[in-house]
């Protein structure tokens, strides 16, 4: 029973991170005058619109997976450049956004069960990972969108070599400790940065 609730929490909390997150990518290119993700039915917190189920395999029972990513029409966006960075950061900026909010729930609202702990733990903490996890500048992460739109001129050397060997870098950081400790340190700052702030108010 036990490791059938953390799966269910885990795939659970994974749905809402990826939903809201290609969610965002999609509202995003919208706004800005691409609609193809939306006629594609990617503008939806529906998760089964976004999940790649072989992913999802793979993060529930080993931590790491991907998903769907949303297809943007860059021959429809008025300021390329400015354009493809906006929607780029959309998606973690969401999840940084459910974290906070998440966050908030859980410092206010307390109840007793160790599902309640395992869930908000595992949405608090997926939400932060996924931001900071994505804004990495290797392909095919969104940091190397933004990487590529703001050097892509005049210094595409920076883009050519993420191009080259940035899937190497991510399997290695994947596979080593340097990414733990990375999105550990980071997370744990944004989390306790959170908490702060409602301390405030209470």
């Amino acid at each position: 029973m036990q490791a059938l609730l953390y799966v269910l929490i885990s795939f659970l909390a994974m749905c809402v991170a990826i939903s809201f997150h290609e969610w965002a990518h999609a509202f995003v290119a919208y706004k800005l005058g691409d609609p193809t993700a939306k006629n594609m039915g990617r503008m939806s917190i529906d998760p089964f619109r976004h999940i790649d189920w072989i992913g999802a395999v793979m993060f529930v029972f080993f931590g790491f997976g991907w998903a769907k990513p949303v297809v943007v029409n860059s021959s429809r966006l008025k300021h390329f450049r400015r354009d493809d960075v906006l929607i780029s950061l959309a998606g973690p900026f969401m999840n940084l956004l459910l974290a906070f909010v998440f966050t908030g729930v859980w410092y206010f609202v307390r109840i007793d069960g160790e599902w309640y702990s395992l869930l908000m733990s595992y949405l608090i903490g997926l939400n932060l990972n996924f931001a900071v996890f994505n804004v990495l500048p290797v392909p095919p992460l969104d940091g190397f969108h933004v990487v590529t739109s703001l050097f892509v001129r005049k210094h595409y050397g920076v883009v050519e070599f993420l191009q080259k060997y940035g899937y190497i870098l991510l399997v290695v950081l994947v596979f080593s400790n340097v990414l733990d400790t990375l999105l550990g340190w980071a997370t744990t700052g944004l989390y306790s940065l959170f908490l702060r702030f409602y301390g405030l108010f209470a």
